[in-house]
């Protein structure tokens, strides 16, 4: 197992086409970095549900998904379901969230994801975002879509445990869905943790590296 270590991170950009994405696909990674990084800039960006219920859940949530971190959030009102049909905005998104940040990592939706949403900016992501590490989240659903990551960050028990807990404290407009419980939560988290030699992980599909082997 190659292991990452990605030294000097001062910023992170994390993008989702919907209010939970982010914290469902990379909330352990969240609290991570965060907790290790006192005053690490987050750039955040959620395209659709802004200036309701949905946005309210989603800045307390990101908020305290990024403990002591300079969080900067922005939440569109792009129609839910709809992102192919607004592109052009979509686009234009997250061309403005690149020109405000340059960061060490990306946190983005995967391109294999089979929701047209979390596809549609998947694809945007690298072509705004040419010269970043660009990791792809998975979000567990009913597509049976989940496919064979390639990158892992390891969570710590009580990390995977707060993430679990914040989801549930936070989104409180998504507890009926039948999917979002601590079973699915904490057991992708275990599986993936299996595939990595640790206890839990969050896992993620990096497209294309570039390497520096100097040192």
């Amino acid at each position: 197992m190659i292991r990452l270590e990605p030294a000097g991170l001062t910023g992170i950009a994390a993008v989702g086409a919907h209010c939970d994405d982010i914290a469902i696909g990379a909330g352990g990674t969240l609290l991570t970095m965060c907790l290790a990084r006192p005053g690490l800039r987050v750039d955040a960006l959620v395209l659709s549900g802004g200036g309701g219920e949905r946005e309210q859940e989603e800045r307390a949530a990101l908020a305290a998904f990024c403990p002591g971190a300079d969080l900067r959030l922005t939440v569109l009102k792009l129609p839910d379901g709809r992102l192919p049909a607004h592109w052009d905005e979509a686009k234009a998104a997250v061309e403005e969230l690149r020109a405000q940040c340059d960061p060490g990592l990306v946190l983005a939706p995967r391109t294999e994801d089979a929701h047209q949403d979390h596809r549609g900016l998947a694809k945007l992501m690298t072509t705004a975002f040419r010269d970043h590490l660009v990791l792809g989240y998975e979000i567990v659903k009913w597509d049976a879509d989940l496919g064979r990551p390639n990158a892992y960050q390891p969570l710590t028990t009580e990390v995977a445990e707060q993430k679990v807990r914040l989801l549930q404290e936070h989104y409180a407009s998504q507890r009926h869905r039948p999917w979002y419980d601590r079973e699915a939560f904490l057991g992708l988290a275990r599986i993936r943790g299996i595939e990595c030699h640790a206890r839990y992980a969050e896992a993620f599909a990096a497209s294309k590296l570039t390497l520096n082997l100097e040192g």
